[in-house]
C-alpha cells in the first residue's frame, strides 16, 4: 500500500491524514528492521553460493585452502593472514555428521560451527579442547544421535571454519599435513537454493529471506521481532514503497555503521557478545557486513584503528606509527592487518611490492628496540632504513583500515585494564 492507497483508507475511517504518515513510517521502520534482521542469513547464503561454485567444493566436505589469504582473496570480507581456512558447509536436514579432529600438538588451531545466523554454536580448538583432538558429532534441530561427543547446531544448515596457525613458506607442508587430518563425514547434503543478495531489490530481498527463515527457523526468542516485520519476513503484504524506504534506511545504517563504534584510546574494542549475539541484530548484522565469520571474544579479539577521522578510516599517506610493548596479554598470538575498504562497507587485503598484508610477533625480520618494544610503520610507501623491516604497506591510493587481532586474550585485555597504543601520525 502506497502512501496514496494509505490516505484513501485513512479518508474513508474518518482519519486524519497524519494516521497515514504514521502508517507509512511505522511500514518503513518494520522494512529496515527486517532488512537488518535478516542480513546476516543472506550474507551467509551468499558466501556459501560462493564457496560451492569453486570447483571440488560440496556440502558436508572440508575444502581447504593451501596458501595464505591475499589481495586476490574476496570470498569473505576482513580474512586473516595468520591461518589457513578450511571451510564446509553444512546439511545437517538428513542426519548428522562427524568430525575427527586430529592432534595438534602446540599448534593453534579453532573450529567454529556457526549457526545460518552467523553465532557461534561452538568453538573446537586450542584453547577448549586442546590439542589432542578427537571426533565429534554435529546435531541439528530434533535429531538424535548415538555419535560420539554430541554437539547440538541451532539450525538444520551451518558454516563450519577450520583455522589453523602457519608461518607459510616451509612450514605450509606441515600445516597441509594438519588440514589433511581433518575428516568430516556425514549424509550428502541435498541441492541448495539460490538466493538474492543483500543489494537485490526490496521484493527479491525479503522473498529471500522468508525462504531462509523456512529452511533455518529463528529461534523462538526472536518471536517479538518476527511478529513486528511479518510484513516482510512472514505472510505480508507489505507496501513496495514502505520496502523501498526502510531498506534504503537500513543501508544507510550498515554504510555509517562506523558510528556504533565507540573508540577508547585509538581503538574500538569488540562488545562482549561478538560472535554469538542474542536479541542485539543491529551488531549481528554489522558483523555480517564487516566481519562475517568472527570468532567470540574469549577466542579472538579484533580491534579497529580510530583512524583520521576517528571513526576507524585513514585517509593520509603516512607514515604513521603503533608502538607496542614487549608482550602483550596474551595466550596466544597478535597481527596488524592493512585493509583497502570498499564502498559497500567490506575490507580486502590490498596488493602492495612486498606483498606483506599484516604484520605480527610471528613476522620474520623485525626490529625490536633495546627493550624489546616494538615500533610498527604504516604508509603508502617504504619508510627506508631500519624502519622498512616493520614497514606495513597501506593502499597506493583511497580509504583504508587497520585491524589488529589477539588471539587467546588474557584476562586483562578482555575486561579493559589493558589498553592497545594508539596508532598515531610520525
Amino acid at each position: 500500500m502506497n502512501r496514496r492507497e494509505l490516505l484513501a483508507v485513512a479518508g474513508a475511517l474518518g482519519l486524519s491524514p497524519a494516521w497515514a504518515t504514521q502508517a507509512a513510517q511505522g511500514d518503513a521502520m518494520a522494512a529496515r528492521d527486517a532488512y537488518l534482521y535478516a542480513l546476516p542469513l543472506i550474507e551467509m547464503a551468499t558466501t556459501r553460493e560462493r564457496i560451492l561454485k569453486i570447483p571440488g567444493a560440496a556440502v558436508n566436505a572440508l575444502r581447504h585452502t593451501r596458501t595464505l589469504s591475499d589481495h586476490t582473496a574476496r570470498w569473505v570480507t576482513t580474512p586473516n593472514n595468520d591461518t589457513l581456512y578450511s571451510p564446509a558447509f553444512l546439511d545437517l536436514s538428513r542426519g548428522p555428521v562427524t568430525l575427527t579432529i586430529p592432534p595438534m600438538g602446540q599448534r593453534y588451531y579453532s573450529v567454529a560451527v556457526m549457526d545460518m545466523f552467523t553465532n557461534n554454536n561452538v568453538v573446537l580448538g586450542t584453547r577448549t579442547i586442546g590439542g589432542d583432538g578427537g571426533t565429534f558429532t554435529l546435531v541439528g534441530p530434533g535429531q538424535a544421535s548415538t555419535g560420539p561427543t554430541p554437539v547440538r547446531i541451532a539450525t538444520p544448515h551451518a558454516w563450519m571454519l577450520v583455522r589453523i596457525l602457519t608461518d607459510g613458506g616451509e612450514d605450509l607442508a606441515a600445516t597441509h599435513k594438519a588440514q589433511d587430518g581433518f575428516v568430516l563425514k556425514g549424509p550428502p547434503g541435498g541441492p541448495l537454493a539460490a538466493y538474492a543478495a543483500r543489494d537485490a531489490k526490496p521484493a527479491d530481498y525479503f522473498a529471500a529471506a522468508r525462504a531462509l527463515l523456512a529452511s533455518d527457523p529463528a529461534p523462538p526468542t526472536d518471536l517479538k521481532i518476527l511478529r513486528r516485520t511479518s510484513a516482510f519476513l512472514g505472510a505480508g503484504p507489505f507496501s513496495e514503497a514502505a520496502a523501498a524506504d526502510g531498506v534504503d534506511e537500513a543501508k544507510m545504517i550498515t554504510v555509517f555503521a562506523r558510528g556504533r563504534q565507540v573508540f577508547t584510546g585509538g581503538w574500538a574494542y569488540p562488545r562482549p557478545n561478538l560472535g554469538d549475539y542474542g536479541q542485539d541484530y543491529l551488531y549481528r548484522a554489522i558483523v555480517a557486513l564487516q566481519g562475517l565469520g568472527a570468532l567470540p571474544v574469549a577466542e579472538a579479539m579484533y580491534l579497529k584503528a580510530a583512524g583520521d577521522d576517528g571513526a576507524g578510516t585513514f585517509t593520509g599517506d603516512g607514515p604513521y606509527r603503533l608502538s607496542l610493548p614487549a608482550q602483550l596479554p596474551l595466550d596466544g598470538f597478535w597481527s596488524l592487518s592493512m585493509y583497502e575498504a570498499t564502498a559497500d562497507g567490506q575490507f580486502f587485503f590490498t596488493d602492495n611490492p612486498i606483498k606483506r598484508y599484516a604484520i605480527g610477533d610471528r613476522t620474520p625480520g623485525l626490529k625490536r628496540n633495546a627493550d624489546g618494544a616494538l615500533d610498527l610503520w604504516i604508509g603508502r610507501t617504504d619508510p627506508g632504513g631500519d624502519k622498512s623491516a616493520n614497514w606495513l604497506p597501506a593502499p597506493k591510493s583511497g580509504p583504508f583500515a587497520l585491524y589488529l587481532r589477539a588471539y587467546l586474550p588474557k584476562a586483562e585485555l578482555l575486561d579493559g585494564r589493558f589498553r592497545m597504543p594508539a596508532v598515531v601520525k610520525a
